[in-house]
Parts: C-alpha cells; structure tokens; sequence
C-alpha cells in the first residue's frame, strides 16, 4: 500500500482519509472499491472514477493495491484477562501424553519463579488419556504449583501445593487426582489468578491487542463471578475510555450473576459501579463437553452413568429471566448440553407466564454457545426472540469423524451446532470465539461456518460474515443501528485485509448459479477454501488506528 499524499487536517479539524484502488465490502455499492473517513464516520463509498474526481489536498491518500475493506470484526464472547494469561502460558495444545505436558511444565519452571500456569491441553487427542498425578505435577513444576486450564476452560490440573492453598479438600469436583471441575475447579483458578489490578491490566491490554492485530472492533467480555470477579469486569470496562492514543477494540461488558427478583437484579447491577449490557454471558446452567459437565439428557457414550451437571435450576432461571425482561435488559446463560437447553428453555416458559411473553421477547435475551439443540428447541427459541451466541472453532475443533464431540456423544454428535437450523428458523445468531478457548481469528470462524461437518449445517460466507460482524453489535442492542456496516453515515470501524482473491462462497453447490455471479451484486468475500485466513493490515474504530501493519503505508 502506498499513501499517495500526506495527510492534513480538514477546515473543520476531522482528518479525511480516502481509501482507493481496493474492493470495499458496502450494501450501499456491492462493487465498490473507493472509501473516504471524514473523522469518525464514513463519508462516502464509490468508484474509483469517482474517487479520483473528489481527491483534494485536505484527504490522506492510501492506495489499497486490491486490499479489501470489510466492517470490523465483533467477537460476542470472549475472556479477556483470561486470554492474555492464555497467550503468556506454557502452550499445552500440541501435547499428546502425560509424559510431554509434565516435560513441558519442567521446561517452564526451570529457572523461573512464580507459579506455572499452561492452557490448552486436550486428553480427547491423545492415545493414551491416562492424566498425570498432582504429585508428578508437582515434581515437574519444582515445587512451584501448576496450574493447567484444559481447552475448554471448564476444568484444569492443579499441583498439590496449589490444591493445599486453594483448600480444595472437600470441594465438589475435586478428588485425588490432579484433574477439578466444577466447585473446585472454580477455587482453584481463583486461587491461581490472585493477580494485582496492575497485572490483570496487562494481561487484558495482550488480549486487546490480539484482537486489533487481528481485525475485531470490539469483543463481548462475559465476566462472572467464578471466573474473574467484578474487579476484573471493571477493568475491561475501563478500556472504554482509553485515551486515542491507547484505542483499542470496544468492551461490551455483560456480567453473569444471578438475579433472583427485579430488585435484586437492580441491587446487582448498581452494585457493579459500571454500566454492563446485561446480566447474561457466563452464567452457567451447565459445563462443557470435554469436561463431561455439559448437562445431557442421555448419558456421555465414553463415560458410563455420566450425564453431566445442572448448576442453575429451571425455576431459578426463570426467576431471573422475568426480572431482566421487567427491568428490559438481556438475561441469558451459558448453556451447551441438550438437557441443560431443556432448562433454559423451561425458564423462558416460566419467565413468559410471570412477565409476559412480549416482555421477555423485547428484552432481547441471550443464550451462549447452544451446541444441542433440536428442532423442537430451534423453534423455541425463535418464538422467545433469543439470540445464540456461538463459536464456528468449536465444530472445526471437535466436530470431525473421531473427535471429541463423538467420542463424548457417539451418533448425537452430528447435530451438534445446528447453524443452517438455527437460521432457517430466524433465530437471531452471532459468533464469537469464546477466548482463550479458541484463538481470535475471525476468518477462521467464517470458514468453519462454510465446513461444517455436517454438510445440512452448514452457511455461507457471507451469513456467516454478517453474523460475525453487524449480527455481533445487535445482539449486544448496540445504540448505533448502523453500526457493522460501510455505508455513508455509519461509524469509521472497519478493518483492511490482504487477500489473494475475492468470491462469493455458499455453503451448497446447488444454489442457483445467479448469486455467484459479479452481476447479482453481491458484495464479494476473500476466498476461504484454500486454507489460509486473509492477513490484516488495518484495524480501525471510530476514525481511531487500532492497528496498522508497515505493509499498509509501504
């Protein structure tokens, strides 16, 4: 990219940048490939005639050289402080024993100080599922304490120093071994990240940071109290009104506690000292499938008797669906077992004969993750109105024959993420990565929506775009409607990527040749089947450079 003319401020003080001699993603001109920012706010989208024409010496030139301009990215579920400790880890994702994750942990600890922590290790993938001891554990780490999320952040292997001082004995989820779930696994990680505000900072600005080089606007932070703590929520919020020259991608806060009336749902909020866009995200109704704490109606198919776990009744969720619906803010759970959507949807039923449906319905609730849901569910959730919230990575992760869905599921797993369903039915859906669970490249998300592995299930590129993008601010009942979009008016929050070729991409061969064609209009996506994910160059929000590659100005 070259910039053509140095930039100067226009007569009123707002810089002017034209983009030009690209391709711009915009439903104001599907084949546009000119752009100008007049401060915070896109000003114009054309053609590159027409951008010639408008160029005057008061605009900052870049000459895009076939870049493509696309709304930024919005991820609708992710843990900040959670995916900058993640990043800083002992990466425990390629290991495929016991014998190498403890070779990995004595690698970290050897000459070091401070507690080891790793993040991403996966039995599901090994041949031998054997885990290690919280005394090997505690030999590897040289006496330091470990403590090791597993992928799906639901459950870790703790060292038996680190077990001693989180006084896990006794606790639900915790047995002799190194592996806790549930309660303990909750104390532990508490225990693990004791972190000052100064650290939690850092650790939160390593995540945002990711997420700007990588082309998110704003990510979703779903805090809770087992998870971080309102400390660690208020922090992310803070975020918000970082000075320009320290911009990153907006926080949409939500807090996931429990309300069980309307006033104590106000007492919760007002006692958060921050304004949060619900109380929603990370309220668990239950656990994850690796974990095996997902709650199924039928038991897991590699563990006899195992169904599961249901941390929040279908009364008690109903209860605090009624009071967000009153007070007209989002409610909603984290929620991934077929059984545990059984719940949640008994707490909607429950929520509607207390308040009204039309009250729950405006209130704009949200569900996360919702990886089992039947057509009987899919229907329900459209009549309640309620948004899922889910991550494409999962099913690229664990979605393929012999993965972990199906070892954990057998035949159930094919009907794992049903997001063709879901939209068929107009259930509102956006995506998000659900950090440090899965990494924060959103293109990869897209791609996942176009391979699903069941073929019935799968979307196209540009559904799953939107549902990546503009579906990410609605589902948060973002003030701006025009926000996720470049068109004349809307916000200057969008993202510049590198691309090799651009396409339209569907999910299913048979679609009528027409929609495929440049003459149907149709704004035209990188193409995602060679396997490699557009790399970014720019990330912008509101006038304001998040991130710039060299490459951009070169």
């Amino acid at each position: 990219m070259t910039t053509e003319r140095s930039a100067t401020s226009a007569p009123n003080g707002r810089r002017v940048v034209l983009y030009r001699n690209g391709s711009v993603y915009s439903a104001a001109d599907p084949l546009a490939t000119a752009m100008v920012v007049d401060g915070d706010t896109v000003a114009w989208v054309g053609s590159e005639q027409a951008a010639s024409s408008i160029t005057d010496s008061s605009m900052e030139v870049i000459d895009l050289r076939g870049a493509l301009v696309t709304p930024g990215f919005v991820d609708s579920h992710v843990h900040l402080t959670e995916t900058g400790i993640a990043l800083d880890a002992v990466q425990l994702g390629g290991v495929r024993s016991a014998r190498e994750l403890l070779d990995a942990v004595a690698a970290a600890a050897s000459g070091g100080s401070g507690r080891v922590l790793g993040h991403g290790w996966d039995e599901s993938t090994w041949t031998d599922t054997a885990l290690p001891s919280a005394d090997e554990l505690e030999r590897a780490s040289g006496g330091r304490g470990a403590f090791l999320s597993r992928i799906d952040a639901h459950s870790a292997l703790v060292s038996s120093s680190l077990a001693a001082e989180a006084a896990l004995d006794g606790l639900d989820g915790y047995t002799s071994g190194a592996q806790v779930s549930r309660a303990a696994h909750t104390a532990a990680r508490q225990e693990a990240r004791r972190l000052p505000e100064a650290t939690i900072r850092a650790y939160q600005q390593r995540a945002l940071h990711e997420a700007a080089e990588n082309g998110y606007v704003a990510v979703a932070e779903m805090a809770a109290p087992h998870i971080g703590g309102a400390g660690d929520l208020r922090v992310a919020a803070a975020w918000n009104n970082a000075p320009g020259d320290a911009a990153v991608p907006e926080v949409l806060p939500y807090w996931g506690e429990l309300a069980i009336s309307e006033d104590h749902a106000r007492q919760l909020l007002d006692g958060l000292g921050i304004a949060v866009r619900g109380l929603a995200g990370d309220l668990t109704i239950d656990g994850s499938l690796g974990s095996r704490t997902a709650a199924l109606r039928d038991g897991y198919s590699d563990a006899a008797g195992e169904r599961g776990n249901l941390y929040v009744t279908a009364a008690q969720a109903g209860a605090h669906l009624a009071a967000c619906s009153v007070l007209g803010i989002q409610g909603g759970f984290h929620v991934i077992g077929d059984a545990g959507l059984d719940a949640a949807l008994e707490a909607l039923e429950l929520a509607a004969a207390e308040v009204g449906e039309q009250r729950v319905r405006a209130a704009g609730h949200r569900f996360e993750h919702v990886e089992m849901a039947d057509a009987a569910a899919v229907q329900q959730l459209a009549r309640f109105s309620v948004t899922v919230s889910a991550q494409p990575r999962f099913d690229a992760e664990w979605g393929s024959e012999g993965g972990m869905y199906q070892q954990r599921l057998g035949s159930r797993s094919r009907s794992m993420n049903p997001f063709a369903s879901f939209y068929s039915a107009g259930v509102p859906i956006c995506f998000g990565s659900d950090s440090p669970v899965t990494p924060l490249r959103p293109w990869s998300s897209v791609r996942a929506c176009l391979e699903h592995h069941n073929p019935d299930e799968r979307i196209s590129a540009r559904a799953a775009f939107l549902g990546h993008t503009r579906a990410g601010w609605r589902a948060a009942k973002y003030h701006n409607p025009m926000a996720g979009q470049l068109v004349p008016g809307a916000p200057a929050t969008f993202a510049v990527w590198e691309v090799e070729e651009l396409m339209v991409q569907v999910a299913d061969d048979r679609v009528q040749s027409w929609s495929t064609d440049p003459r149907a209009r149709t704004p035209l996506l990188p193409a995602l089947d060679a396997g490699s994910d557009p790399r970014c160059l720019q990330t912008v929000r509101d006038g304001q450079e998040l991130f710039s590659s060299p490459a951009l100005r070169s």
